[in-house]
């Protein structure tokens, strides 16, 4: 077979990198070769490098354009915070869609997307997340508890206090005093892939600092250790407002810079906004 020449960015949010694929007017990469068309161009060293690839599809129901995720190993997953700004920033600058407000399609469900333009160009975005889920039929989660929250879970023999919550996909948020003593890397992938939780889930260790400002590292299912994660900042402000920690707007602080999540509430529920910076790194051509 010939190789296909495939048009590409690489945008990032906060050092969350991903290689951008416009697929809203053509398919380039069949759903049979997507999987491995990820794994193979999201190696570092060998290909463009990446945390996952962003296809741009054209909407299938009540959505302006349909955002897909895919992680570094080709999984495909529900949902990326910063992944879908990088996503609105893309479709705006590249007039796939001039809108201020997007509505997106996501795994997740129906996002909606507000940008901030000067001259042009997206500087900003604010997501609303929507509402979270504790029950741990939704996250989802074996176990016989209902919720998970502030509960311990036994990994590798270590007694792990953490609470567990569905943002469009799903986090363990855990609480510690010091994140400079947390082994990312050994309890990382332990709890990913703990038998408890059946399709996996992204781990983030969280360092409060204030109730208004926490310090966040995280274990992405999928992926591994990243400089940031949206959804999962999202998650860990939503966890710690509901135990009471946190405020209801808090900096989160990532090794990669900065995002802003406010929550709100309604009918007992607590959902969130998000705001944060994405930018592109370049834009290029495959062979593939």
């Amino acid at each position: 077979m010939m190789p296909r020449m495939i048009l590409f960015s690489k945008m990032h949010a906060l050092g969350n990198d991903y290689i951008i694929v416009d697929e809203s007017r053509a398919e380039c990469i069949s759903e049979d070769e997507k999987p491995d068309f990820v794994s193979e161009v999201c190696q570092r060293r060998f290909s463009i490098g990446a945390d996952g690839v962003i296809f741009i599809e054209p909407p299938k129901g009540e959505g302006d354009i349909r955002f897909r995720v895919f992680n570094g190993d080709g999984s495909e997953a529900e949902m990326c915070g910063n992944g879908i700004r990088c996503f609105a920033k893309f479709v705006y600058e590249n007039a796939i869609i001039r809108k201020e407000k997007l509505k997106v399609e996501t795994l997740a469900g129906l996002k909606i997307v507000d940008l901030n333009i000067d001259r042009g160009s997206v500087t900003s975005a604010r997501v609303d997340m929507g509402f979270a889920t504790f029950k741990t039929a939704e996250i989802p989660m074996k176990t016989v508890k209902d919720e998970f929250i502030e509960e311990h879970l036994e990994v590798d023999g270590q007694d792990i206090k953490l609470t567990a919550v569905n943002v469009g996909n799903p986090h363990a948020i855990i609480f510690v005093d010091d994140l400079k003593s947390v082994d990312l890397e050994g309890l990382g992938p332990l709890i990913e892939n703990h038998p408890v939780f059946p399709e996996r889930i992204n781990v983030h260790f969280v360092e409060i600092l204030n109730p208004s400002e926490v310090k966040m590292v995280t274990w992405e299912r999928g992926v591994g250790p990243t400089l940031a994660c949206g959804t999962g900042a999202t998650a860990t402000v939503i966890a710690g407002n509901r135990i009471g920690k946190l405020d209801k707007e808090v900096l989160v602080h990532l090794p990669g810079g900065e995002l802003k999540i406010q929550t709100y509430k309604m009918d007992n529920r607590i959902g969130a906004y998000m705001e944060g910076e994405a930018t592109l790194v370049f834009d290029g051509i495959l062979s593939w």
